[in-house]
Formats: structure tokens, C-alpha cells, sequence
């Protein structure tokens, strides 16, 4: 059946007013000689055309020289930023409550003081005093620092307007609320209006914004979903609090990758950059059976994380298994493989398993360490100090590439570690000698790579 062809309308130019035939004078603005014919199945928006400010120009003619990067002062942070702060750039800064996400920022506001940019740090949260407290203790103390204690937006606004800081931070946006909308402070409503208008001041004026934002019991951040798609960067502070290792990940970035992850180290003094915390994952001593080496990637960084295994023979009919830092249905699948294809019997014992410094090493590449460590245990041999290993095991015993090999690899031999088995070892039957063997066979002729196959 043919389609019925649309019928021509006509609308009033001023108003948005549309009519089925054409008339002199306008029905809703009475307004005369302002309604047009529009074209056949054309919808009319109702939104009076403006000219716009400046013209619309080809993007190979936009340059960037009027956004260059500014550095915060903490590393790490601009590594996770893609390289420092932009201007303009809505930044939202997530996390569970107490994992130190108010004793960061304030050190960026100290470092970024410090470097001679006016900063305003806005605690929707503590007073100024307290702030001030944590200031002294974390020695954050600047002059072109200043502290505000509000939770209105005019005033927030009003306080931007009267210091012209160079970066604003708001601790927290949940808690901000603006008399001119309806809800309390944390509502939806309020939360997208408050983070849409200190988002358009940033851009209209230049000014980079940092807002800190509460997480739901999942994990997520609170309030409203278009919060996340309203700023530029969204980062994720995590860590445990029973451990001083703390982590940055950026979870959408537009000025840069969003594989990148800072760590940092909660002291007693505030927090610390650990720009290379490869010591913090590894036993100090000798080697202990049951104890084995994996290279772990966090983003783009590599790191050796020690994973400790401890057999005891079980009477019980259902052995223990109590994993912590690694992913229990990969110990579980890792603990069958052993069993049927490397002949190791671990149904009659209680298998523990763990990582060192509460690190947290899930991914697929931890299949190898598991199975060593395990092996190793149950044996009782075991693994050099030179030796790491980066490795996945199939349910046939296959050992299989793991993803930025290379990089492990790289990682590995600028640690020290002379002898990396992967993917190399093709079985895990092969790997699980390889492992024990302490004095590797040579190669014929030597290639760029100097750490030896297997």
C-alpha cells in the first residue's frame, strides 16, 4: 500500500505557530506577514533561530595553542589525566567514602598553590577549620590557597566571581544544592542542575573544575547517569582501607587514554606517589615453596605482583578453598587442570591462596602464577628469584598468550627477572619444569631478546 503523501503546513516564523493552509496574520502571536509555507513532511522545532556568536569554521583550521595542558603538581594524577590538567575540563573524581579522595585533592589544590595558581577548594562537607587541620598535618599550607565551607551554588558561584581562580574544587557535589530548583541537596534534580551550571562556568571561562562525587553501595557514582556524560574525565579513587595502596583509574577521558592508573600510598602525613611500586607486591628472603611471580597490568603499567600458596592435607570430604586477591573460579579451574593434565592431586587437600600487599591480580595472566604456586606447595619446591612468569591455561593444559606480552616481558627484565615463562612453555606440564629448573639450557646464538625460552 502506498504510503499517504504529507501535506505542506505553514509556519509563523517568530512564534513556531503552524497552520494548514496559509494565512496574513499569525494565530498565536497575531503577528501579520510572518507565516511561510515549509516544505512537505517538514516538522517544525519551535525554537526561535539565533545567530550564533562566532561562525562555524573547518576543524583542520582549530588550533590548540589555546588549550595546553597545565600540570597539578602530583604526578601520577596527571598520568591519569593524560598529562595535566585541561583548561576548561569538568573532571568528577569518585570513590568510597574515607579511601582518601579529600586528602588527594587537597594536595593537588597545595601543589598547585605551590607552582603560583590561585586555587579555590570549596568543602561542601567540613568546615574551614577542618580543612585547615588536614592542611597542617598534610603540609598543604599555601597563601594562594583559599577555603570556602558552603553548600549554596550562588555562593559557590559568588566566591569564583570574587577570587578568579585559576581551579576550582567542590567537595562534593551531592551536596551542593541551589535555591532555585526544587529537592534537597542530593536529589537528581539538584545534582544535574548544580554539576550543569559550575560545568558551563568552566567552559565559558576556561577554568578546569574538579568535582568530588559519593558512590552507591554498587560502586557507582550517585545521582543522576547524565552527571558521568555531562564531564570530561570521570576517575575512580579505589583501595582498600585495611591497606595503605591506593588506586586512580580514569573511566572516561577525552582529552586523553583511559588506560592509565596512579598509585599512591595513604600515610600517616597524607598520601604519597608511588611512582614505581613493583617492591610493595614482592617478599623480602629467601625462596619459599609455594610462593611465585607473576607480571600483572594495571593500564599501560606493569607490575610484578608475588602470588603465596599453602597446602594442608584435609580429611574433610570438601576441601577448603580460601583465595584472597585472586578471582576463586580461576583457582578452582586452575586447581582441575593440575589434577587432570599435570598428574598433581589437590582434591584431598585445603588449598589457600593469596597475593602480597593486597594487591588484587584477577586477570586471565594470573593462571600460570596460580598453578606454580600451587604446584609448588604441594611438592615442596621452590621458584628462583629470577624467575617470573605471565601465562593462561586452557582446560587442556594449553599455556596461551596473555595480552601486552611485550610489555610483561619488558617489564620483567627491567626488574631483574632473567627467565620470563609464558606462552613459550607450551604446556602447563613444560611450565612446571621450567619452573623448578634453576639453571636453564643456552642458546646457540643470542638474539635481542635476552631472556631465554623455554
Amino acid at each position: 500500500m502506498a504510503s499517504k503523501r504529507a501535506t505542506p503546513a505553514y509556519v509563523c516564523t517568530e512564534c513556531g505557530w503552524t497552520s494548514m493552509k496559509w494565512v496574513g496574520r499569525c494565530g498565536e502571536c497575531q503577528r501579520w506577514g510572518t507565516v511561510e509555507e515549509q516544505g512537505a513532511g517538514a516538522v517544525s522545532t519551535g525554537v526561535k533561530v539565533l545567530a550564533p556568536r562566532s561562525a562555524a569554521r573547518p576543524i583542520t583550521q582549530i588550533s590548540t595553542s589555546d588549550a595546553p595542558r597545565r600540570k597539578s603538581g602530583v604526578g601520577e594524577f596527571d598520568r591519569v589525566l593524560g598529562g595535566g590538567i585541561v583548561p576548561g575540563a569538568a573532571i568528577l573524581l569518585s570513590g568510597e567514602p574515607g579511601v582518601g579522595k579529600s586528602t588527594l585533592l587537597l594536595e593537588v589544590a597545595a601543589r598547585a598553590a605551590k607552582e603560583g595558581r590561585r586555587v579555590l577548594y570549596v568543602s561542601a562537607e567540613e568546615s574551614v577549620a577542618q580543612v585547615r587541620l588536614r592542611a597542617e598535618r598534610t603540609n598543604a599550607l599555601h597563601d594562594e590557597l583559599f577555603l570556602a565551607s558552603e553548600v549554596d551554588l550562588g555562593t559557590v558561584l559568588g566566591h569564583i566571581d570574587e577570587v578568579q581562580p585559576e581551579l576550582v574544587i567542590v567537595d562534593s557535589v551531592q551536596t551542593v544544592a541551589s535555591a532555585e530548583f526544587d529537592g534537597a541537596a542530593g536529589m537528581p534534580g539538584q545534582v544535574r542542575a548544580v554539576a550543569s551550571t559550575l560545568i558551563r562556568v568552566a567552559k565559558d571561562r576556561g577554568l578546569p573544575v574538579i568535582l568530588v562525587g559519593h558512590v552507591t553501595k554498587d560502586g557507582n557514582v550517585a545521582g543522576p547517569r547524565v552527571l558521568e556524560h555531562l564531564v570530561d574525565v570521570v576517575c575512580h579513587f579505589e583501595g582498600d582501607r585495611q591497606t595503605a595502596l591506593r588506586f586512580v583509574r580514569a573511566l572516561k577521558n577525552r582529552f586523553g587514554p583511559t588506560d592509565e592508573v596512579g598509585c599512591f600510598e595513604m600515610t600517616g602525613d597524607g598520601i604519597r606517589e608511588v611512582p614505581d611500586p613493583s617492591s610493595m607486591f614482592l617478599s623480602q628472603g629467601d625462596p619459599v615453596a609455594g610462593t611465585c611471580v607473576g607480571i600483572s597490568m594495571e593500564g599501560k603499567r606493569a607490575l610484578p605482583v608475588e602470588v603465596q600458596a599453602l597446602t594442608v592435607t584435609s580429611g574433610a570430604p570438601n576441601p577448603r578453598r580460601i583465595v584472597q586477591g585472586v578471582d576463586s573460579a580461576r583457582v578452582a579451574m586452575v586447581l582441575a587442570v593440575l589434577e587432570r593434565r599435570a598428574k598433581i592431586t589437590t582434591s584431598n587437600v585445603d588449598v589457600y591462596v593469596s597475593t602480597v600487599g593486597g594487591v588484587r591480580f584477577t586477570e586471565p595472566a594470573a593462571d600460570l602464577a596460580i598453578a606454580i604456586a600451587v604446584a609448588g606447595a604441594i611438592r615442596d619446591w621452590s621458584v628462583p628469584h629470577d624467575v617470573a612468569v605471565a601465562g593462561e591455561l586452557s582446560l587442556a593444559g594449553e599455556v596461551r598468550p596473555v595480552t601486552q606480552a611485550p610489555q610483561r616481558r619488558s617489564e620483567a627484565k627491567r626488574l631483574g627477572y632473567t627467565r620470563v615463562i609464558d606462552e613459550r612453555a607450551s604446556t602447563v606440564t613444560d611450565a612446571l619444569a621450567a619452573a623448578r629448573d634453576r639453571a636453564p639450557k643456552q642458546r646457540t646464538r643470542r638474539t635481542d631478546d635476552d631472556i631465554p625460552e623455554f
